[in-house]
């Protein structure tokens, strides 16, 4: 059975997502304050964590920021309320793999909670599996740019023999974009393939990314070499390796 953790100071919604989680088959634990969720999040195993923003002692995006410090690759989940665009950007950005805009029915966050766990349940390896979906794509793991080098297997990325800080979505994405150079990836493509579903209405996430790669691994983000802008389309991803291993 699947172990949910949910971090919410509010009871109301502690015991709807509790009662409609253990309905659909989950094992669910209750945290009611940032502190309690860390300390869960970190000492304990769990599936996945539904994570409010705004919470006592610590809230939710120093929760995750903690908890990816730690090396938890749990999935996360993040509750946030109307308005709070700035907070589900930050949150995504420190390696949240979802949010969620309250009210929400518990039907939907089930629905989220499976669509991450149909690209997660294979725990390492589900992202190799992901960027390696396509038939025609090949089977390298180091990919070495006259500008940067990406190592998928490590999952670090160096620029002039220096890691580059990416967060998690950045390198998932850079790596999509990889195993996938020369092709115009449309913008619910990347949604789709870096984040596991659609998010409708959510293509502003894939601009956010792209420049903030672009600053990371260009030599001249404003006139990119590397991810370029296909107008009306999307972006594609050119260069060329000299390829090891």
């Amino acid at each position: 059975m699947k172990k949910i953790l949910v971090v919410d100071d509010e009871m109301s919604i502690v015991t709807l997502l509790k009662y409609n989680l253990e309905q659909a088959g989950y094992e669910v634990d209750t945290a009611f304050d940032g502190q309690e969720g860390f300390d869960k999040g970190k000492n304990y195993e769990f599936d996945f964590i539904l994570l409010d923003l705004m919470l006592p002692k610590i809230d939710g995006l120093e929760v995750t920021k903690r908890l990816r410090q730690e090396k938890i690759k749990t999935p996360i989940m993040i509750l946030t309320a109307k308005g709070e665009e700035y907070d589900k950007v930050i949150g995504l950005e420190l390696g949240a793999d979802d949010y969620l805009t309250k009210p929400f029915s518990p039907r939907e966050v089930i629905a989220r909670i499976k669509a991450i766990a149909r690209r997660t349940d294979d725990g390492n390896s589900s992202f190799e599996k992901k960027v390696m979906q396509d038939e025609d794509i090949e089977k390298e793991e180091i990919y070495h740019f006259p500008d940067f080098s990406i190592d998928l297997v490590n999952y670090s990325v160096t620029k002039n023999k220096e890691k580059v800080k990416l967060t998690p979505k950045e390198f998932e994405l850079l790596a999509y974009f990889i195993k996938r150079k020369h092709r115009v990836l449309s913008r619910d493509k990347l949604l789709n393939g870096v984040w596991g579903f659609d998010y409708v209405g959510q293509t502003r996430m894939v601009d956010m990314h792209v420049s903030h790669l672009r600053e990371k691994i260009e030599r001249d983000p404003k006139n990119p070499h590397y991810i370029e802008t296909v107008r009306g389309f999307g972006y594609r991803f050119e260069g060329e390796t000299n390829q090891n291993d």
